[in-house]
């Protein structure tokens, strides 16, 4: 997931960093095996007695807001002795503070962990999150989830291999990374909306030849091109080169594929493609542009849709990303939402289960299409009557046949997004070469090879 990050002050996020690592460094007081599932869980919450459940997501947008604001009713409405206390912050906000939080002596008993090595892997190895094993027992996630998307969430529990591993998460929401298109600008331009490459390429020339911006793009946080990067690479080369990149398991980033994703990027800037100055301009604030008329294009994920549909009305679309070649099945970033975990310190975990148990049950998916998300699994009463999510939700049936979801590279090291998404800043500013910015790449993703 949501990869969806924010980069606070340059002093605040070094200071935070500093302080969560000074605290997993070996020796410290908190160096501990990670923490072991429960032996005997209960079920019955009205057991349980008075109980306040705190609970950290960044669900702030649109729909994805009311989603849980609706859950968390319903589920205090079926046990009216448990009070919900919501702390909802932004994604950025939330991978700023939650790593303190987690090593604090009164941490939330549920938290949205992202996925990946740069969190939820560091987490599971510092001992602050609570293997959810003994509660699939008896709640059964894995029998109602593919593999596919459990191994997303699982981690060994020394840390060092995500993707197996104990069961730390269950997600909610479906995402992809796919294309936005504004349709009343489409049509004034004459385009349809491209099938493959070659039509989009053709259709970035038309829009920037007729004074408008092709592709809106913000980029301060680094993330963003590691994404729009992420969907050139996947147009370019093969769905399982890419996995084995993200996850350690072989090839190199510096391999011919790779780089020629980089030089299309770096292309698509001197071309003039792009939002000028994008390394300035915050992400959030990429669809609100968008919803503005500031571009024609918006490469995103699907977490946006809720807010760009209320905005945008019928005005815009969407589709995955184009094909190398017409029909060709497309692969993308995507998988599923931010997982919700609980804590290792929460005097509260058979609640907090019950919780995660609720707020991702059949029903809850129900809620998802109710409040115009994507559900990550399908919905057994509901369809989506919004014209975009109608969209959104044919390309994640689509990708899911295909079996066309690529991880989020960001995934890749603790230190990526610095490591590879500093270097993609440059690239797109005109300050370092396509070779240079994947061997920056190759270089982060080797030294953390080599420690684990």
């Amino acid at each position: 997931m949501p990869t969806r990050f924010t980069r606070g002050a340059v002093a605040t996020a070094a200071a935070l960093a500093m302080t969560f690592a000074a605290a997993c460094a070996p020796g410290s007081s908190n160096d501990k095996p990670a923490s072991k599932a429960p032996n005997a869980v209960s079920t019955d919450v009205a057991k349980a007695g008075n109980v306040t459940l705190t609970v950290w997501d960044q669900e702030v947008q649109g729909g994805l807001k009311q989603q849980v604001d609706t859950l968390n009713k319903q589920f205090m409405a079926k046990y009216p002795n448990v009070k919900i206390n919501r702390v909802s912050r932004s994604f950025s906000d939330l991978q700023k503070t939650l790593r303190l939080a987690l090593s604090g002596s009164n941490p939330p008993d549920v938290v949205e962990a992202n996925q990946g090595y740069a969190n939820m892997a560091q987490y599971v190895k510092a001992g602050m999150l609570l293997p959810l094993d003994s509660y699939d027992q008896v709640y059964g996630w894995k029998k109602r989830y593919p593999k596919g998307l459990m191994d997303l969430n699982s981690v060994t529990q020394d840390g060092k291999l995500i993707g197996s591993g104990n069961l730390y998460g269950v997600s909610l929401n479906g995402e992809i990374v796919g294309l936005y298109y504004n349709k009343e600008k489409l049509a004034k331009l004459g385009i349809q909306p491209p099938k493959t490459w070659a039509e989009f390429d053709q259709a970035l020339a038309t829009a920037k030849g007729k004074g408008e911006l092709p592709i809106a793009f913000n980029n301060l946080e680094k993330l963003p091109a590691m994404q729009l990067y992420g969907i050139l690479q996947d147009g370019l080369t093969d769905k399982e080169s890419v996995r084995k990149l993200v996850f350690g398991s072989g090839g190199s980033w510096s391999d011919g594929p790779n780089v020629q994703a980089a030089q299309k990027l770096a292309d698509w800037t001197k071309a003039g493609y792009l939002t000028k100055d994008p390394n300035s301009r915050k992400w959030d604030d990429t669809p609100v542009d968008f919803a503005k008329g500031q571009g024609v294009f918006m490469f995103g994920g699907t977490w946006w849709a809720p807010d760009l549909a209320d905005r945008m009305k019928d005005k815009v679309g969407f589709v995955l990303p184009p094909a190398a070649q017409a029909g060709q099945p497309v692969s993308t970033m995507g998988g599923e939402s931010l997982p919700w975990s609980i804590t290792s310190k929460s005097k509260h975990a058979d609640v907090a289960a019950a919780y995660i148990n609720f707020i991702t049950s059949p029903e809850a998916m129900d809620v998802s299409v109710e409040t115009g998300n994507l559900p990550v699994l399908a919905a057994p009463t509901k369809q989506p009557s919004l014209p975009l999510m109608k969209e959104v939700s044919t390309a994640w049936t689509e990708l899911s046949k295909n079996d066309g979801t690529t991880p989020y590279i960001d995934y890749t090291s603790p230190t990526f997004t610095d490591g590879f998404g500093g270097a993609l800043q440059e690239l797109v500013a005109g300050k370092k070469s396509a070779q240079d910015a994947m061997k920056a790449a190759q270089d982060d993703a080797a030294a953390f090879q080599k420690k684990k």
